[in-house]
C-alpha cells in the first residue's frame, strides 16, 4: 500500500526528468519549419532542446531506482504543480534564445500562458516572429490542452503504476469519467481522440486555403482551446469559411471528451443524457441569439456576418480559446459586460476549456433551488441529481467551496491590479480573463491588444492566475495549506 504519510521526492525529481524530455522533443519538431522557411531561430531551438533534454536526463538517471507503486496522492498534487511551474521555465528558453522576448518576466508569461492554454500575449508583433518560434508557441498550448500528465501516462506505461494520482490532481472539473479501468488505458483514448480531431481540423483548414504551417499552428490552439495565433488580427483576415470551421472545433473542444469518445461508440443515449451538454449547448445558443440581435440594432453588419462574429465570440469566450473574429471592444459597452460574465462559464468538465465549468454551475443552480424547497418543507430529504443521479454532499460542498475561492481570488487579484495603475474594466477584465484561461480580457487587454503593457508585478499575478485556473484552483491552494506538509 502506498505511503500516504510521506512526500516521495526522488519519484517527483523523476517524473519532473521524464516530462523535461519530452517537452524537449517538442521543441525540436518546430526546426522542421525553421528548415523549411530557412529561419534564424534554428540554433536557439537546437540548444534550447539540448539544455532541456540534458537536465531532464539527469534528473531521470540519478533517480532511476524508484518504486512508482509508493506514490500516492500527495506526490500527485506536487508533481502536477510543479510539472506546470517546470515546464514553463524551460519552456522560455526558445523565446530568450532567439531574442523573441528579451526579458525573463516576459517569456515566463507567454509560456505559463501557452501550457495553461490561457492565450494572452506579451508580443506585440507576432507576424514578425520566425516560424520555428510561432509553431513552439502554439505547441505550448496543444501540449497544455490535453495535459502533460495524461500524455506522459498514454506514451508511458511505466508512470500508469499509481498514475491515477496524477490524473486525478491535473483532469479539470469536479467528477472523473475513466473510459477504461487502467489509467494508461484511458489516457491513450484521450489522447487519440485529441490527435484525430487536431488531424481533421488541419485537412479542413488545409480545404479552404490556409497553408500548411498556419493549419497546423491553429488546429493545435483550437484544439487546446489555447487561441494563439499566427497573425496579429488572430482569425478576422481569413474567410468565413475558416472561421466557421474554427467555430465548430471550438465548439467540439469545450465537450467532455468522454463524450466524444462515447459518439464514436455510437452510445448517442448516454451523450445525449448529459444534463452538462444540453445547458453548455443552451447558453451558446442563447447568448449568440442575445448579441446577434443587439450587433444586428447597433452597427451595420448584415444577418449573416452578425450571426458569425456572434457565434465565433460566444464559443470562443464560453470555451476560453480567446479567438478573435471580430473585436467586441467595439461593440456596445452593455455587450463588455456580456462578454465578461461568459468568461465565469467555462466549458464542460472532462474538456480542453478552462473556466469555472458547466458542471459546477449546475449543481450550484440545482442546490440553491433545493434549498428554496428546503425552506418549505424542512424534514424533506431531497437530493441533489444531476443526470439522474444524486449527487455526494461532498460533491455539493466542493463546489460551493470552489465558487467562494474562485470569487475571492478574482476580486483580490482585481484590487491588486487597480493599486498597481490599471483602470476598473482593465484590471477586471485580466484577471478574469487569466483566472478563466480565457485570453483577452477587456479595455486594454481587448482581443485586439495584449499584456505587454501591465508591469512586472502584475504580469507575474497573472501568471499565478493562470496557473491556478488551469489546475482548478484546488490542487495549487493545497500545496500551500499548513494540513498538506504535515506529516
Amino acid at each position: 500500500m502506498p505511503d500516504l504519510t510521506k512526500i516521495h521526492y526522488r519519484i517527483i525529481i523523476k517524473v519532473m526528468g521524464v516530462f523535461l524530455m519530452i517537452i524537449a522533443i517538442m521543441m525540436w519538431l518546430g526546426l522542421i519549419f525553421s528548415y523549411v522557411y530557412n529561419e534564424p531561430d534554428k540554433q536557439a531551438l537546437i540548444l534550447s532542446g539540448v539544455i532541456t533534454f540534458i537536465s531532464g536526463f539527469v534528473l531521470f538517471t540519478f533517480n532511476k531506482k524508484v518504486d512508482y507503486e509508493l506514490i500516492n496522492k500527495r506526490d500527485g498534487f506536487v508533481i502536477v504543480s510543479l510539472t506546470w511551474v517546470v515546464i514553463s521555465l524551460f519552456g522560455t528558453l526558445p523565446f530568450l534564445l532567439s531574442g523573441t522576448i528579451d526579458n525573463f518576466t516576459d517569456a515566463f508569461f507567454e509560456t505559463m500562458s501557452g501550457f495553461t492554454t490561457t492565450g494572452s500575449s506579451v508580443i506585440t508583433d507576432v507576424e514578425v516572429v520566425s516560424k520555428g518560434i510561432l509553431y513552439w508557441r502554439s505547441m505550448t498550448q496543444w501540449i497544455g490542452g490535453m495535459g502533460i500528465i495524461v500524455l506522459s501516462l498514454a506514451i508511458m506505461p511505466i508512470l500508469g503504476i499509481g498514475g491515477m494520482q496524477l490524473f486525478i490532481a491535473e483532469m479539470p472539473g469536479p467528477t472523473k469519467d475513466k473510459l477504461h479501468p487502467r489509467i494508461t488505458e484511458t489516457a491513450k483514448r484521450l489522447w487519440g481522440i485529441y490527435v484525430m480531431l487536431t488531424f481533421i481540423q488541419f485537412l479542413l483548414l488545409m480545404a479552404g486555403g490556409m497553408n500548411i504551417f498556419e493549419s497546423v499552428c491553429h488546429s493545435f490552439t483550437t484544439m487546446a482551446s489555447g487561441g494563439f495565433s499566427t497573425r496579429n488580427d488572430s482569425v478576422v483576415s481569413f474567410s468565413p469559411y475558416i472561421q466557421y470551421v474554427i467555430t465548430i472545433f471550438m465548439l467540439l473542444t469545450g465537450i467532455s471528451f468522454v463524450l466524444h469518445y462515447y459518439t464514436l461508440q455510437f452510445r448517442l443515449k448516454k451523450v445525449w443524457e448529459s444534463e452538462e451538454l444540453k445547458t453548455y449547448l443552451a447558453i451558446i445558443g442563447g447568448a449568440t441569439l442575445f448579441i446577434m440581435v443587439l450587433l444586428l440594432l447597433t452597427t451595420s453588419n448584415k444577418p449573416e456576418a452578425a450571426f458569425r462574429d456572434a457565434l465565433f465570440q460566444t464559443v470562443s469566450i464560453v470555451t476560453t480559446t480567446g479567438f478573435m473574429s471580430s473585436d467586441y471592444m467595439f461593440w456596445q459597452p452593455f455587450l463588455w459586460f456580456f462578454i465578461l460574465m461568459l468568461m465565469f462559464t467555462g466549458g464542460c468538465a472532462g474538456s480542453t476549456a478552462g473556466g469555472i465549468k458547466i458542471v459546477r454551475h449546475l449543481i450550484l443552480f440545482k442546490n440553491s433551488r433545493l434549498e428554496l424547497r428546503r425552506l418549505i418543507h424542512p424534514n424533506a430529504i431531497i437530493p441533489v441529481k444531476l443526470n439522474g443521479k444524486a449527487i455526494p454532499e461532498s460533491a455539493i460542498y466542493n463546489v460551493l467551496a470552489f465558487f467562494i475561492i474562485y470569487i475571492l481570488i478574482f476580486v483580490f487579484s482585481s484590487l491588486f491590479m487597480t493599486i498597481i495603475g490599471l483602470d476598473f474594466e482593465t484590471a477586471i477584465g485580466s484577471v478574469a480573463s487569466s483566472l478563466g484561461n480565457v485570453g483577452p480580457g477587456l479595455k486594454n487587454t481587448g482581443p485586439a491588444l495584449n499584456y505587454a503593457f501591465i508591469p512586472v508585478s502584475g504580469k507575474w499575478l497573472l501568471a499565478v492566475l493562470m496557473l491556478l485556473g488551469r489546475l482548478e484552483l484546488f490542487t495549487v491552494l493545497a500545496l500551500i495549506s499548513k494540513a498538506f506538509w504535515r506529516f
